[in-house]
């Protein structure tokens, strides 16, 4: 049993009962406490219609629920992985800092010490009394220190929290950008004008088109190289112009909804975004792999971390010179087939302006964009609280200082350049996403396409399949053309009225 000037070991069986039951009050009373604030959340979503931000949350609670049950399993299973025995040579190698640096009674400074014992407790008592024990024979050493698991552990939970703050922080800053835009849809809507009038009553000099003149840079071999820098240059000035918006919007409308020409292509586009969100704000099986791998290769002298670093960076500069591109070769594919046409300038979207034919790579290549720059800021702070700024695996600060500038570069670019760039530029693919439609009236498809499937599969005659498509046909005033997310149920509901004419309401 422990004396007087040992109380952080004293066992529950000699600890004052007041003791246990005040922390225990108090971590119950915060679990509930941020449960309650999501059922509150959660319920003013559904109250709002907001199905996706809603889709959302219950991401964050799965993620927190993941975290939960890795935490479980670490304090249970902390005993035998700290069985496992390895030969000690196996420890000389591989290692984040020179063995000579190491020294577990090191002062880190006051800063690190206050911070680390502060919020995360004695990093020298931990979850068991049997940290300092050694169970191995002579010659091998546990493959894994109970102090060592104690701080992967908190640095498990430091980064998916980090992930969920990051992707928030996007989306409101993304959000904001993109609702700027609205006053461009709403002086578009005030023309109250028809397409096909539009179309037939004027004739537009193709290069004389604002929208044209931004993008078009001539032809010859070299107008390739010089569309691709204007488009990498163009992303940090001028991402979204009022000519690309009304111009992509109308390219849009004409392909897919043809007979709404007053479409609200804006709410569609924020619809369609908090869809992609729920599944960026997430960490896939494939990121805690990388997760793996990155700490993997966190080896004294290779400054992983600093050359990892210019991943996500040099992937957002990427995706946004990309979707950049895919504007100006919808410009191109009309300045050079017209120099005159009748109406307005209508481009053409198509899934082979994007990589292997796909808008959706560019949200996975986001997701991962995101969730590096997440690990390398939680890393950051981690080792700043555990280890303190002069550890040697925090590095040196010609290391140290570039990668923080690097994220907040990173975090900056991607909100008010490249998830805008998404959230318009995606849409110009050969499918539209299910978000264009209403809520009520994604309900009512899926129960349509339920009962299509089953009378099909009766065979139910019912005067006949050409009769079922022409009886049942859509009242949203837009022809259905295959969607995006060809989800089974959906699919045959929306083939049953591809190509007819649509009911205007």
């Amino acid at each position: 049993m422990a004396g007087g000037g040992e109380g952080e070991s004293t066992p529950l069986e000699f600890t004052p009962t007041w003791v246990v039951a005040a922390v225990c009050s108090v971590i119950v009373a915060i679990s509930l406490a941020v449960e309650r604030v999501l059922h509150f959340l959660g319920k003013y979503l559904k109250k709002k219609n907001q199905k996706p931000l809603f889709e959302a949350l219950q991401k964050v609670k799965e993620e927190l629920m993941l975290l939960g049950f890795i935490s479980l399993l670490l304090t249970v299973l902390q005993g035998a992985i700290g069985r496992i025995c390895i030969p000690e040579h196996l420890t000389k190698h591989f290692l984040p800092c020179k063995k000579e640096d190491q020294n577990t009674e090191k002062v880190t400074g006051h800063f690190q010490n206050f911070i680390y014992s502060g919020i995360f407790g004695s990093g020298r008592r931990l979850l068991a009394e049997s940290a300092g024990k050694n169970h191995c024979k002579p010659g091998k050493v546990p493959a894994l220190s109970l102090e060592a698991l104690h701080q992967l552990h908190i640095f498990i939970f430091v980064l998916a929290i980090v992930h969920v703050v990051f992707c928030l922080v996007t989306m409101i800053l993304g959000g904001a950008k993109i609702q700027q835009w609205k006053h461009w849809e709403d002086s578009i809507a005030k023309d109250n004008y028809d397409t096909d009038k539009v179309l037939k009553d004027k004739v537009t000099n193709v290069h004389q088109h604002a929208f044209i003149r931004e993008h078009f840079l001539g032809f010859g071999k070299d107008s390739g190289l010089l569309s691709w820098l204007h488009s990498f240059m163009k992303q940090f000035y001028a991402s979204v112009t009022k000519s690309d918006y009304v111009t992509l919007r109308l390219g849009f409308i004409m392909t897919h909804c043809r007979g709404n020409p007053k479409f609200n292509f804006h709410k569609y586009m924020i619809r369609a975004l908090e869809a992609d969100f729920k599944k960026v704000v997430g960490i896939s099986w494939y990121l805690w792999i990388f997760v793996v791998i990155f700490l993997l290769l966190n080896v004294d002298g290779w400054h992983t971390y600093f050359w990892i670093a210019f991943i996500p960076l040099l992937l957002l500069l990427a995706v946004g010179t990309k979707l950049e591109h895919v504007i100006s070769q919808l410009a191109h594919e009309v300045a050079e087939k017209h120099t005159a046409i009748e109406g307005e300038l209508v481009v053409r979207p198509s899934d082979d302006h994007f990589w292997l034919h796909r808008p959706r790579i560019v949200l996975y290549l986001i997701h991962f964009i995101l969730f590096q720059n997440a690990f390398e800021i939680a890393f950051f702070f981690w080792i700043l609280t555990t280890y303190g700024w002069d550890s040697c695996i925090m590095g040196q600060a010609r290391y140290i200082i570039p990668r923080l500038i690097i994220g907040v570069i990173i975090q900056i670019l991607c909100s008010y350049s490249t998830l805008p760039l998404y959230a318009i530029v995606t849409q110009m693919g050969s499918y539209f996403k299910k978000a264009i439609f209403d809520e009520h009236v994604q309900v009512g498809l899926v129960g349509w396409a339920q009962k299509v499937k089953k009378r099909k599969g009766l065979k139910v005659a019912m005067g006949g399949e050409g009769s079922t498509q022409t009886g049942e046909r859509s009242s949203i005033g837009i022809p259905l053309q295959k969607m995006e997310n060809r989800e089974s149920e959906m699919e045959e509901g929306i083939a049953a009225t591809n190509g007819s004419k649509p009911a205007h309401t």
